[in-house]
């Protein structure tokens, strides 16, 4: 039974060893980790009485890596859509005075009991000291 032991086990090893020769790690696709920003071509100025860049300041060609991150995701300015500008038509303007009609007398408002209360005056903290009380 030892001898059968020690035969399969060499057998799962010689395997497992062989399954990993196919991997070669050097030819592998892989993201090159240096091309995080793009950079703008080289070009030679007009006007060669420019001020020498100040070490570590961003390069005023091309902005931030932030202003590049939000240009990539959200696109530079555009004009409204007619949908969204009839949108924001039918809307119409905020009223100046909403909150002195809110503390009005004649505002209706609905009693949400007094949870709602003890959630909105509840001081603020790191809310390391919360805690949850369930009524009942």
């Amino acid at each position: 039974m030892a001898q059968f032991t020690r035969i399969l086990f060499l057998a799962a090893s010689a395997s497992a060893l062989g399954a990993c020769g196919g991997v070669d790690i050097a030819s592998r696709e892989r993201p090159d980790e240096f091309a995080v920003q793009r950079q703008a071509p080289l070009v030679v100025p007009p006007d060669f009485h420019l001020v020498p860049p100040q070490p570590g300041a961003p390069r005023p060609v091309e902005g931030t890596a932030s202003e590049q991150a939000l240009e990539a995701l959200f696109g530079g300015p555009q004009q409204r859509s007619a949908v969204e500008t009839r949108a924001l038509e039918l809307a119409g303007l905020a009223d100046p005075g909403i909150r002195s009609a809110i503390g009005d007398e004649g505002t209706f408002t609905v009693n949400k009991g007094t949870e709602v209360r003890t959630i909105l005056a509840a001081p603020q903290g790191d809310g390391q000291a919360a805690r949850v009380v369930i009524p009942g």
